[in-house]
C-alpha cells in the first residue's frame, strides 16, 4: 500500500535515518518502537506529508487515504462536541459536488466515444457506489457509539469542545480520525489521555474495524493486544518482526547476542591481523604477506552492536520509616463542585505496606480523592491520617514544582543522601538524563523531561506513603520497569492513579473502581479485577437489553434494586416473561432479516473473490493490458467493502441472538 523507499534523514549533520526501505500492507498492524529521540514520531510524519526527508521518498497511491493522530494539537472552540466530530464526514459532502460537477459535465460533453469521456463514466459509478455506501451507514448511531467508547457521555454531546480539558480534546480528534475509516491510521502515543476502558474500546476497534496502524506507544500491553508487527528503529537502521512487541523483545535480544559474538570474533580477526602487521611489517621476507593483511583490514565491513543498555541498574528507595497500622482510613467520606456530586459515601482501609490502585474513567474522583488525603481541597465525612505517616506525592503538575535555575545533576544532588549520591549518574541515566543532559538547567527541559525529574526526586526521598498520580505518562517502557520494580521492593504504602495495565499488573494486590459517584472496592490485580468488571458489564447490559426488564424493574421492590449489586451472581427472583405469538413472530422476522444480511453479503463476498482470481490467472498468463490493473485494484477495494458490510451484519446478528436469548 505504501512504500518507504532508500529514506533518509538528517539533522544537524547527525544522522536519524539511513536509507531506509520497508512497506505498510493493508491490515498491518505496526507499532514503531526505539529508544527516546530514535526518530519513531519524525517516521510519522514523514508517512503523513508533514514533514521531507533529507533523500528517499514516500510512495503513496492516489486513492490511499491517511489519518494521523500527534501528540499535541490546536482545537476550534467554536462548535459543540457533535459539530466537531461531524466534521468526520465532511467527505460525503465534498463528493456529492464532486458527483454533480462530473454529471454536469457529461450533460455539456458530445465526444461519447473519447477516452475522457469513458473517465468521466468510470468516476461517475465509482463516486456513485461510495456514495450508496456511505449513505446507507447510519452515521449518527456510529458517532455515538464512537464516542462514548472514547469515555464520553450522551450528556456531553451538547456541550462545546471549549469546556473540555486538553486530554478530552484530544479524544475529540481521535473518534474524527477513527470515523472517517482511514486506509492507514497514524497514532503517535494515543493512549496517553485515554482510562482503562477507553483504551480497551480503542483496542478493539482497531482490531476489528480499521485497515493499517501504525502506532508509536509506550503502551506494552495495548501494543501487544493491537499489533502484529514490529519496526525498530535503531542506530538509524530499521529491524522489521512480523511478531508483536513481547515476542519481539525475545527475538531482538537473540538479535543482539549474536551481534555481539560476530563483534566479538571479528574484533579478535582484526587484532591478530594487526598484531601480524606489527610483528612484520620491518620484515623484507614478509612483504607481500603484510600488505595482503593490510588490503584484507581494510576491507573488513565492521560489525556494529545496536544501541542497548547494558547497564543493571537497580533503582531502590531509601528504607521508609515505620507508619501506623492504618495510613489512610476513610469513613464517608465525599466531594461535590456546586451541583455536581464527584463521589459521596467512599469508606475504605488502607493498611500499612498494601500497594493498590484507584482506576476508572477520567473525571469520576481519582485525582479529587487524592487531593483530600493531601488536604488540598476540603471535602465531607472524615479522612484519617495514620501515625507517622510521611507522604511522597507525585501531582501530575508536579513538575512545575521544580526549581528551574538550577541543574539537572543539582536537582537531584540536593535530595539524594547516603550510597545513592555515588550512583546519581546512573540514575540520571536510567531517566534519559545521560551524558550533557544531566548539565542543563531545568528550565530548558521539556514538560515530559521536568516530570521525569520530578520523579527521580520523588524516588530519593525517605517517605512512607506514596502517592502517583499518572506516573508514567512520560516514560518509556525501560524506564517504566525500573520504576515499577523500585515500587514493587518499597517497604512502604502505595498509591497509584493509573490507567497503564501493564504497569499495574504484578504492582497492586487491590483495586479501588470510581465511577457513578461511588468508590468500590475490589481484592485482587489489574486484570482480575478487569475481568470481574467485564463480567459485571456483560450482565448489566443483558439486562438492560432484555425484553422482559421493563416488567421486572416495574415488579422488583426498591430495597432488592439496591441490593443487587452486592451479590452479582445471582438471577431475578420472578422468571422472565413468556413472549406473546405476536412477539415470537417479530423476533423470528427480526432474526431471518439479520441471517439474509449476512448470507448475502458472504456471497457477494465470494462472487468478488472469484472475480479477483480470475484477473490474477490472467495477469500470471501474460496480460498486461492497463485497464486489468486499473480492475483488479477496483475489485479489491469493493471486496474491503463487502467484508466490512458483512462485519455489520454478523454483528447486529449476533446482538439481536444475545437480546433474546438464543
Amino acid at each position: 500500500m505504501i512504500a518507504i523507499q532508500n529514506l533518509s534523514v538528517e539533522f544537524s549533520a547527525k544522522s536519524l535515518f539511513d536509507n531506509i526501505n520497508y512497506v505498510i500492507n493493508r491490515r498491518d498492524r505496526i507499532a514503531l518502537v526505539g529508544k527516546n529521540g530514535a526518530g519513531k514520531s519524525t517516521m510519522l510524519k514523514i508517512i503523513a506529508g508533514l514533514q521531507h526527508p533529507t533523500s528517499g521518498s514516500v510512495a503513496i497511491p492516489a486513492d490511499t487515504t491517511i489519518g494521523y493522530l500527534p501528540q499535541q494539537m490546536k482545537l476550534a472552540d467554536e462548535t459543540t462536541l457533535l459539530q466537531e466530530v461531524r466534521k468526520a464526514f465532511s467527505h460525503i459532502d465534498d463528493m456529492q459536488k464532486r458527483l454533480d460537477f462530473l454529471n454536469n459535465e457529461l450533460t455539456e460533453r458530445t465526444d461519447y466515444e473519447s477516452d475522457e469521456y469513458q473517465r468521466i463514466i468510470d468516476s461517475v459509478t465509482q463516486l456513485t457506489e461510495r456514495l450508496v455506501i456511505e449513505q446507507t451507514e447510519n452515521h449518527e448511531a456510529e458517532m455515538e457509539r464512537t464516542l462514548m467508547g472514547l469515555g464520553f457521555s450522551r450528556a456531553d454531546f451538547n456541550r462545546p469542545t471549549s469546556e473540555f480539558s486538553g486530554g478530552w480534546r484530544m479524544r475529540v480528534e481521535l473518534a474524527k480520525l477513527l470515523l472517517q475509516h482511514p486506509d492507514v491510521l497514524l497514532l503517535d502515543e494515543p493512549t496517553n489521555h485515554l482510562d482503562i476502558e477507553s483504551i480497551q474500546w480503542l483496542e478493539q476497534f482497531l482490531a476489528t474495524k480499521a485497515k493499517a496502524v501504525v502506532l508509536v506507544s509506550h503502551d506494552r500491553a495495548f501494543i501487544d493486544n493491537v499489533t502484529n508487527r514490529t519496526i525498530e528503529i535503531s542506530c538509524g537502521k530499521i529491524y522489521d518482526y512480523s511478531v508483536n512487541y513481547s515476542k519481539f523483545v525475545e527475538l531482538r535480544k537473540e538479535r543482539i547476542e549474536q551481534q555481539t559474538r560476530a563483534y566479538l570474533n571479528q574484533q579478535k580477526e582484526i587484532a591478530d591481523t594487526e598484531a601480524f602487521i606489527e610483528r612484520f611489517r620491518y620484515k623484507a621476507t614478509k612483504a607481500v604477506q603484510v600488505q595482503s593483511r593490510m588490503k584484507q583490514l581494510a576491507k573488513i565491513e565492521r560489525i556494529e552492536i545496536d544501541e542497548v543498555d547494558s547497564s543493571h541498574l537497580s533503582l531502590k528507595f531509601p528504607p521508609a520509616p515505620r507508619s501506623g497500622d492504618f495510613p489512610i482510613i476513610a469513613d464517608n467520606v465525599g466531594k461535590a463542585y456546586g451541583d455536581h456530586q464527584v463521589f459521596d459515601h467512599a469508606t475504605f482501609t488502607i493498611r500499612r505496606g498494601e500497594k493498590v490502585a484507584f482506576v476508572g474513567k477520567n473525571g469520576e474522583g481519582k485525582s479529587t480523592l487524592v487531593k483530600c488525603i493531601m488536604r488540598e481541597i476540603p471535602y465531607t465525612g472524615e479522612l484519617k491520617i495514620g501515625h507517622n505517616v510521611q507522604i511522597g506525592y507525585f501531582a501530575q503538575n508536579q513538575a512545575q514544582l521544580l526549581d528551574e535555575n538550577i541543574t539537572v545533576f543539582d536537582t537531584i544532588d540536593h535530595v539524594a543522601v547516603g550510597d545513592i549520591r555515588t550512583k546519581i549518574r546512573d540514575i540520571l541515566g536510567a531517566f534519559m538524563f545521560g551524558g550533557e543532559a544531566s548539565d542543563k538547567k531545568v528550565k530548558v527541559l521539556s514538560g515530559g523531561e521536568k516530570t521525569r525529574l520530578a520523579m527521580i526526586k520523588l524516588l530519593l526521598q525517605p517517605v512512607n506513603l506514596l502517592i502517583l498520580d499518572e506516573p508514567t505518562n512520560h516514560l518509556d517502557m525501560k524506564t517504566k520497569d525500573i520504576l515499577k520494580q523500585a515500587i514493587k521492593d518499597f517497604d512502604g504504602t502505595v498509591i497509584v492513579v493509573s490507567h497503564d495495565r501493564e504497569f499495574l499488573d504484578g504492582l497492586v494486590e487491590k483495586v479501588y473502581e470510581f465511577g457513578g459517584g461511588k468508590v468500590r472496592e475490589c481484592l485482587g490485580g489489574i486484570y482480575e479485577f478487569l475481568e470481574k468488571k467485564k463480567l459485571n458489564s456483560l450482565r448489566e447490559l443483558e439486562l438492560s437489553t432484555s425484553p422482559t426488564r421493563e416488567v421486572q424493574q416495574k415488579n422488583e421492590s426498591k430495597p432488592a434494586r439496591e441490593a443487587e449489586p452486592a451479590s452479582v451472581g445471582n438471577t431475578p427472583s420472578e422468571p422472565a416473561r413468556k413472549l406473546t405469538y405476536a412477539e415470537q413472530r417479530e423476533r423470528d422476522k427480526m432474526l431471518k432479516r439479520a441471517a439474509k444480511k449476512v448470507e448475502e453479503a458472504e456471497a457477494k463476498i465470494a462472487q468478488t473473490e472469484a472475480e479477483i482470481a480470475d484477473i490474477e490467472s490472467r495477469i500470471a498468463a501474460g496480460e498486461t493490458d492497463g485497464d486489468i490493473f486499473n480492475l483488479h485494484q477496483t475489485k479489491n477495494r469493493a471486496l474491503e467493502t463487502e467484508m466490512s458490510m458483512w462485519e455489520l451484519a454478523s454483528q447486529e446478528l449476533e446482538e439481536l441472538k444475545e437480546r433474546f436469548n438464543k
